[in-house]
């Protein structure tokens, strides 16, 4: 019995510190009260942040941090985002200082957008987390400082560099815009920046002067519209509005690019005094220098029945208009967008 009663006193005696330890793991940390109470705010920026999971407390502690450098932290991502697709791209090859190559490396896998680190973790137990943010200064303005120093190099190279002769073309409009994407992210380093104490020695140009310097190469580059059998102009128009639309003009003398269009329409007469009329599309976007077809097109459709041939191919240009109308314009800025800068 007293040796029953002696194992069962230093089980509970084991019970009891082990429960005593878990209760002194699991208290609050004092972080929690005090961001800084295990840092120096002269060198570090520091923020708590809590939520019902581990990434819902990183997220809110991000924003802790990104509300310092007033920034917004959605709108950073999705420039982060595009930042890195830009990168991922090719659009680095654009740099030829084989230094820079670490800034960029940084970019692609720093640990989160703005640099931070997640230094503490702490659940509470009752289904709140919360982490800890620091962010180390001094290792942030060298960062932030290589980053813009390799986006103005590849800036230049996309802009400044190119040949006067390539600018009015697609790839001069592809460089403005993946400039505009550099320009921005610079940008939002340059703030950071200044908040920690060390603004960038020149003002930076927000991606919206280099999206403007595109449109206007939009406007300068002519594209010729050559359509066989059309009615009164109808498709030609169609056409020619989307391309507007886009900031593009047409005509010019000998001008590089061309849409070429054919239309071929054709009637069925299935059952006495019921017309169909059929109409094909076919456009091709071609480069007359390489004879390259840039952005293809086509497609075909059927009026309905009508009592006479006449009144059904009209209905059945009306439609293709409308429907040249819908979807070109789309085609030919997802072209635009997919573009990558080649040397």
């Amino acid at each position: 019995m007293f040796r029953i009663g002696f194992f069962s006193l230093t089980t509970c005696l084991c019970l009891f510190l082990a429960s005593v330890s878990l209760a002194a793991q699991s208290a609050q940390p004092a972080w929690i009260n005090n961001p800084y109470a295990n840092f120096d705010s002269q060198t570090h920026v520091v923020a708590v942040g809590a939520g019902d999971s581990r990434q819902a407390a990183e997220m809110d502690a991000l924003h802790g941090i990104a509300s310092v450098f007033h920034l917004n932290i959605q709108a950073v991502e999705r420039l982060t985002t595009l930042y890195r697709g830009a990168i991922t791209d090719g659009a680095t090859a654009w740099t030829q200082q084989t230094d820079l190559g670490t800034a960029i490396k940084i970019s692609v896998e720093m640990e989160n957008l703005i640099g931070a680190r997640i230094r503490q973790y702490w659940d509470n137990g009752s289904g709140t987390h919360f982490v800890l943010a620091v962010l180390y200064k001094p290792t942030a303005m060298d960062i932030y400082s290589q980053r813009i120093r390799a986006n103005l190099d590849i800036i230049r190279n996309l802009t400044y560099m190119m040949p006067a002769t390539q600018r009015n073309t697609f790839d001069g409009f592809s460089r403005y815009q993946f400039a505009a994407i550099f320009a921005d992210m610079s940008f939002t380093y340059g703030q950071i920046l200044t908040v920690l104490g060390r603004p960038w020695r020149e003002p930076l140009r927000t991606g919206d002067w280099y999206l403007q310097r595109s449109r206007e190469i939009l406007a300068e580059i002519p594209i010729g519209i050559n359509v066989r059998n059309d009615r009164g102009q109808r498709i030609q128009g169609a056409f020619a509005r989307t391309l507007a639309d886009l900031g593009f003009r047409s005509g010019g003398t000998n001008p590089r690019f061309v849409l070429d269009v054919n239309v071929n329409a054709w009637r069925e007469n299935p059952l006495p005094g019921t017309e169909f009329a059929w109409v094909e599309i076919s456009a091709n976007l071609i480069d007359t220098n390489t004879r390259a077809v840039l952005v293809p097109y086509s497609f075909n459709l059927r009026s309905q029945p009508r009592s006479t041939i006449q009144v059904a191919e009209n209905l059945a240009f009306n439609a293709a208009v409308r429907r040249i109308d819908r979807e070109y314009g789309n085609l030919v800025s997802e072209y635009l967008a997919q573009l990558v800068p080649r040397r």
